[in-house]
């Protein structure tokens, strides 16, 4: 067996015989001499279809471009993979059926092993299979089951098996191929060879199995359910923290609750009937977690491996490769003092510090002795870590083949080819992590009427602050209105306007529960106002201020986890706040500890960007603009809202006091110039935080996941929070699965607490509105879409709740969420209420943002709306109205499949389904069968999805789209029934909608396919997907 290198260490994991339990990777053994333990090092983590030959469709290691991606495994781990699962097929270890089906299937696996060892041995196939019997290559069931049959089947049995091995007996496969065919049939074949089950109970006291698969995630069902039938509950990027801690005081002392938190804020909380049970789970998402999303990132703290935290601490990455570590030197700009720190990827007690000289690449090693300590090659000093040796090294000049180099900045680790990309992981579009600068025309915000405003509260740094009242007209003409707030733009800094309005547009394309909302912007005249959601309580710092002998820890402790979700909601979209302090932070809701309600914050808009304020108020502002940003306002970056952070967490931690309010501007320059820190609260995690948080070295500051999750480990009772007589009730007791009652979406919205914000759509037959969902009456409530008839008629009602039920029954990441209905007047009017996507129609928004677009994020969009349909076509569902007016942006990376009004399920025993209703119908996205015969299928809406690529490709131009085009080739004069009967003629004879300028020509190739007449010509979703993506990967340049 050959070694097994660093590199694919992750990929294992250690495990009790006695009861499969495996041990997390920071489990310190202490051994009983008179223990009988044993334990097996086994492949605990896999990736199915790792095997194939294109990395484009199967599960591979990252690469920096496209072409330098690696295989999961190595033929080594590969036969070590062999081994372990043939071992426990034969031996038992996993349930096998033993149904007359699955037999032939274990026979001919016999036969591919009986191959294996003839090839090994260099033998006939018939010689092994003279020399041994045929049923020690078969599972222990089944050779039981054969030894129940009768003699004649038996023999039978037998006679079949020789004929096999005498038909395959010249096989020119290699012992490899061999193996790899093995461990592809069991893959197929028995699932539960690399998934994990647990059965557990939520907090409820109600059954509840989970299930853990590397391409899947974490999956889950009640008691009720059949093996096989679970619900994804999330991937593992999704998931942010897990914590463990001592179970209900009424159940077993050995038992453990697992806290997992969802990137969405989101938990999920499962009892384990012990310890050993609970960081087994927790290992084992964490495990899959750093190596599909971040390999130098821990989910939980009590699970990490002490070499995870020495690397995290010295930023020291994984067992990367040379190639990667040059790339990635070569992409930070070959700047001279910058090195990377990184673990050998064949010996586990060597390092190597990579950096670049003016005309070559160096990698000095260091070597971890047997002592534990730590030696730079060619030098003579020791040291007890790698950060005390890289502290002392920064310090002198290194000297290495006749060159000099000084350590001055070490790049920290990120996204490494130790990535595993699995094959049903989509790439996204890399975004840019910046407030994008565009001109006025092209943002986006929603006029307010000066009218609708009135009365003055206070004054800005570059503003006047008004409070006022909003209305606006409903469908019905009853006026809805709210107290707002008003920023007026000091006429004196007028110079400031586009930055003002670049943070009121990128205010309101956001959605999320702990960002206040931003309702638009009104210009009168010279003036300018942005018009934002009212906060009742005002500002952090003020309130923690008048509030100090009543605002304990508990208290403080969740609102800086607020903001924090909030930070982290940003940085996961790649956008920069810019300006994040206690005064931008405004309470909405007081604690009330009577009945359990918890204080909640929104974030308010950054205002005038650091990139344009002059330089004596960014000194001003010091400690909350970072050093980086006073040296050169353009190194505006995502670490900035880190520090920011950082300086707020300090604010909340001091009650509301300013940090270095006494020091003068030359003085706070000083302050950074000597990295001076502010003075550390006594709580010396909380103290740890915001100094990483304020570390000078933007990279080094933690991600916010990261610091969610170090702020939920100290919600434990090992701090005096747990002790203090006014502390808040336990929000976990009582709650069931998956989530507490305070996130828990309702399925069925009460009319009440809806509250309307704004009008975003209105046709024929229905109405979208923005809507908050209040049911505490107070502001916290989550925005919401909102849809309504326009005429309740028994027809209408009919067709809207079979549009209900649609959406309800859809799950995927390309559709858009269903979250609830919403009766009123006596359930005579219904409404839908799905989620809200702030950037609209993916029509409008290619209009609008045009310029943005290349042809690579023109086909990202066009291969998330074939996953989209593909997913509906799995469900026998034909869309009928694809169009971009008809899919909607959530961010600059996903679009998602909207309005399911004209969608039809397929019957059963038809591949297509003939409409009979009459009504209003986009002719000129549909195929030629429906339009002579009503017919719809999943041809008919790939022949709109051609349509859709089109619309993409003429950036949605009114002039050139598909209506424009028809009604110009067969005369506009046309009219009614008239427009259908030419259309049809004119399809009939071949036209079809032209190129679109600078299309590609395999994209055109695939819209002219889409456009067959023949509709089983037509190409499925599936292989829409494949080529498309095939087009786009080129693009990469």
């Amino acid at each position: 067996m050959k070694r097994i290198g660093p590199v694919y260490c992750s990929l294992f994991g250690l495990m009790r015989e006695s009861d499969r339990i495996w041990f997390p990777p920071s489990h310190i053994f202490k051994v009983d001499p008179a223990a009988n333990e044993n334990l097996h090092f086994r492949i605990r983590y896999y990736f199915p279809g790792w095997y194939s030959s294109s990395k484009s469709s199967c599960a591979h290691r990252y690469g920096l471009s496209k072409g330098m991606e690696s295989s999961v495994m190595d033929d080594g781990i590969m036969e070590y993979q062999f081994s372990q699962w043939r071992s426990d097929f034969l031996n038992g270890w996993v349930h096998i059926p033993v149904s007359h089906e699955s037999q032939e299937e274990w026979l001919g696996m016999a036969v591919l092993d009986m191959m294996r060892l003839a090839k090994e041995g260099g033998l006939s196939t018939v010689d092994i299979y003279n020399d041994t019997s045929y049923k020690s290559f078969l599972p222990k069931c089944m050779r039981s089951r054969i030894q129940e049959y009768n003699i004649l089947t038996r023999k039978r049995i037998r006679y079949r098996f020789r004929r096999f091995i005498q038909q395959f007996n010249d096989c020119k496969a290699t012992v490899r191929n061999l193996k790899l065919k093995y461990l592809m049939n069991l893959e197929m074949l028995l699932p539960a060879l690399y998934s994990e089950r647990f059965h557990v109970t939520d907090l409820s006291a109600q059954e509840v199995t989970i299930v853990v698969m590397g391409n899947k995630g974490i999956l889950w069902s009640t008691g009720k359910e059949e093996p096989g039938e679970e619900e994804t509950y999330c991937d593992f990027p999704e998931v942010i923290d897990i914590s463990i801690k001592q179970g209900n005081k009424e159940g077993s002392a050995e038992s453990r609750v697992v806290t997992l938190t969802r990137q969405d804020n989101q938990i999920l909380e499962l009892e384990f009937h012990s310890l050993s049970e609970a960081l087994s789970f927790a290992s084992l998402v964490d495990g899959y977690y750093r190596l599909v999303a971040d390999a130098h990132h821990y989910l939980c703290k009590e699970i990490a491996s002490p070499r995870l935290m020495e690397c995290i601490q010295s930023y020291c990455h994984g067992p990367v490769s040379m190639e990667f570590t040059i790339g990635k030197l070569r992409r930070s700009g070959n700047h001279q003092g910058l090195y990377i720190l990184r673990c050998s990827p064949r010996d586990y007690n060597k390092y190597f510090m990579s950096f670049v000289t003016m005309v070559d690449y160096k990698h000095c090693q260091i070597v971890k002795t047997e002592e534990g300590k730590f030696i730079l090659s060619g030098a003579k000093r020791s040291f007890g870590s790698l950060r005390e040796l890289l502290h002392c090294y920064q310090k002198e000049a290194l000297r290495t083949d006749g060159y000099t180099f000084q350590l001055t900045r070490c790049c920290p680790p990120n996204k490494s080819n130790l990535l595993v990309c699995r094959n049903n992981q989509g790439a996204e579009v890399p975004l840019s992590p910046s407030l994008h600068k565009h001109n006025i025309s092209q943002m986006v915000f929603h006029k307010i009427r000066k009218e609708d405003l009135n009365e003055s509260l206070g004054q800005g740094t570059f503003t006047k602050i008004f409070c006022g009242v909003r209305k606006e007209l409903g469908d019905y003409g009853e006026i809805h209105q709210m107290n707002v707030v008003i920023k007026i733009l000091d006429k004196a800094h007028r110079n400031f306007s586009e930055s003002f309005f670049e943070a009121a547009s990128m205010m309101s394309q956001l959605s999320h529960k702990h960002l206040l909302l931003n309702y638009g912007v009104c210009v009168c005249g010279d003036e300018n106002m942005m018009v934002q959601e009212y906060g009742k309580f005002g500002s952090l710092d003020i309130y923690l201020k008048k509030n100090k002998s009543c605002v304990n820890i508990t208290w403080k402790l969740e609102v800086a986890k607020q903001l924090a979700w909030a930070m982290h909601y940003l940085e996961d979209k790649n956008l920069i706040h810019g300006n994040v302090c206690a005064k931008n932070v405004l309470l909405i809701r007081e604690e009330d500890r009577k009945t359990g309600s918890l204080p909640f914050i929104k974030l308010s808009d950054p205002g005038i960007s650091v990139t344009v304020l002059p330089r004596e108020v960014l000194v001003e502002r010091i400690p909350w603009v970072p050093p980086e940003c006073i040296e050169n306002p353009q190194n505006l970056s995502l670490a900035t809202d880190k520090w920011g952070y950082g300086t707020t967490l300090w604010e909340i931690c001091s009650g509301g006091d300013k940090p270095l309010s006494t020091l003068d501007c030359s003085k706070k320059n000083l302050f950074y110039e000597d990295r001076h820190q502010l003075p550390a609260p006594k709580w010396t995690e909380l103290a740890n935080l915001i100094n990483s948080c304020m570390d000078y070295e933007p990279s080094h500051r933690p991600s916010f996941r990261a610091v969610i999750r170090d702020l939920n480990s100290l919600f434990t009772p090992d701090y005096e929070l747990l002790v203090e007589s006014d502390m808040v009730p336990n929000r976990t007791r009582g709650v069931g699965f998956p989530w507490s009652s305070e996130n828990q979406e309702p399925a069925q919205f009460e009319e009440r607490h809806l509250i309307f914000l704004k009008q975003l759509g209105k046709g024929n037959f229905g109405s979208v509105e923005m809507c908050r969902y209040d049911p505490l009456q107070d502001s916290t409530g989550e925005v919401v879409a909102v849809k309504k008839l326009q005429h309740s008629t028994a027809e209408h009602l009919r067709d809207f709740e079979r549009e209900i039920e649609i959406l309800k029954s859809l799950q995927h990441e390309n559709i858009v969420r269903y979250k609830g209905v919403c009766y009123s007047a006596g359930r005579r009017n219904l409404r839908l209420i799905m989620e809200y996507l702030p950037f609209g129609s993916l029509r409008d928004y290619l209009i609008k943002y045009k310029d943005r677009f290349d042809s690579k994020k023109l086909l990202h969009y066009a291969s998330q709306i074939c996953k989209g349909m593909d997913y509906l076509a799995t469900k026998r569902y034909i869309h009928r109205d694809l169009a971009t007016r008809n899919i909607l942006v959530e961010s600059e990376t996903r679009v998602k499949i909207g309005d399911f009004g004209l969608t039809k399920v397929l019957p059963q025993d038809k591949e297509y389904y003939t409409v009979r209703e009459p009504g209003e119908s986009p002719i000129f996205w549909y195929a030629p069968e429906s339009l002579t015969e009503s017919k719809f299928s999943v041809a008919s809406d790939v022949w709109s999805f051609g349509v859709v690529l089109y619309e993409l490709f003429t950036y949605s131009d009114k002039s050139c789209s598909p209506p424009a085009v028809f009604m110009d080739k067969m005369g506009n004069e046309k009219q009614g029934q008239m427009i259908v009967y030419h259309l049809i003629d004119l399809l009939k004879q071949g036209y079809r909608l032209p190129a679109p300028a600078n299309c590609p020509k395999e994209i055109h190739k695939v819209m002219m396919e889409c456009w067959s007449s023949d509709p089983r010509l037509r190409p499925m979703f599936k292989t829409l997907i494949h080529n498309v993506e095939i087009v786009r990967d080129s693009k990469d340049g």
